[in-house]
């Protein structure tokens, strides 16, 4: 049996204003005093903003498609060195339990809150689909994921960024080198994860032989542009307006540097519609984008 998510929220089920203000919230834009005061107005017939705030929050439970004691698989913690960032860097290694023989690998890469449930859910998910998938923590180097969510974005906010970014470099040639991988290893990534895949994309040319990324940052300098060699799968949600609105511009910069790009703008979706522990998951999105995700890797991975 699957998580009970009869009792999930919708993104439907609150005013659009709401959900804007809990992305500045949980992307620290805004401190919880600032949520609170733009919240409520929200708070009426009962609620309580501190009541709209928890029901906005992840579940945890809900995303546990894949168990942590599945036999199928096996996980450890794995630590990385990463000389040319913050020393080393820590994260969860998923793997088939009979893989016969080596297996391309995928970096998975976390939202801006460091190594979450969410996150080594879905690189169990990728090991159900024969990848070797290791899921770095950005928080490494300040303790990792304290296992509250505004903690964790706090931490991430103190976290050297070009350190960090170093890290995840590293992260993904261990990988590419480790001997059950075939060397072809793709990337995929959730928010800041997104932005990051398109940072790794670049950084990494043609020793990143697919790349995913979820709502992502993207790189705006020709020159970076022009050194990715990945082809990119660029999942996008029509209400998060300031990542998509750069989707237009980036998509003319790849084309404009020969690489190979597909982008998909779900419409109705918000910011956060893969990330299945919150009411900004959005049902359809998430399956068809993942669909596509595992195809995509399927094809440049493994083909």
């Amino acid at each position: 049996m699957g998580p009970d998510t009869s009792k999930r929220k919708k993104a439907s089920d609150f005013p659009q204003e709401l959900l804007d203000l809990f992305h500045l919230y949980v992307h620290g834009d805004i401190d919880r005093r600032g949520f609170f005061d733009g919240a409520r107005k929200f708070a009426v017939g009962g609620l309580t903003v501190a009541g709209l705030l928890e029901s906005l929050s992840p579940n945890f439970a809900w995303a546990e498609q894949v168990p942590k004691d599945d036999a199928r698989i096996k996980t450890e913690r794995a630590t990385v060195p990463s000389p040319s960032g913050n020393g080393t860097i820590i994260g969860y290694l998923a793997r088939p339990s009979n893989a016969a023989g080596k297996l391309p690998g995928v970096i998975v890469v976390h939202e801006n809150r460091g190594l979450n449930p969410y996150i080594e859910d879905v690189a169990r998910r990728l090991a159900l689909l024969n990848f070797v998938a290791f899921a770095p923590d950005g928080l490494t180097s300040v303790g990792g994921y304290p296992g509250d969510e505004q903690k964790g974005v706090a931490l991430f906010g103190t976290v050297d960024k070009p350190k960090m970014t170093e890290d995840f470099i590293a992260s993904a040639r261990w990988l590419k080198a480790r001997p059950d991988c075939t060397g072809k290893i793709g990337a995929v990534g959730f928010c800041f994860g997104g932005g990051m895949v398109n940072t790794l994309a670049v950084r990494l040319g043609a020793d990143l032989s697919a790349g995913v990324a979820y709502y992502g940052a993207q790189p705006t300098a020709p020159d970076e542009i022009a050194k990715i060699k990945a082809p990119l799968l660029l999942h996008y949600a029509s209400l998060d307006t300031g990542i998509t609105g750069r989707w237009p511009a980036y998509e003319t910069a790849l084309k404009a540097a020969g690489a190979t790009a597909t982008g998909y703008v779900y419409e109705g979706a918000n910011h956060g519609f893969h990330n299945d522990t919150t009411p900004r998951y959005d049902d359809a999105a998430a399956k068809l984008s993942w669909q596509r995700t595992v195809d995509f890797f399927n094809k440049y991975l493994k083909g």
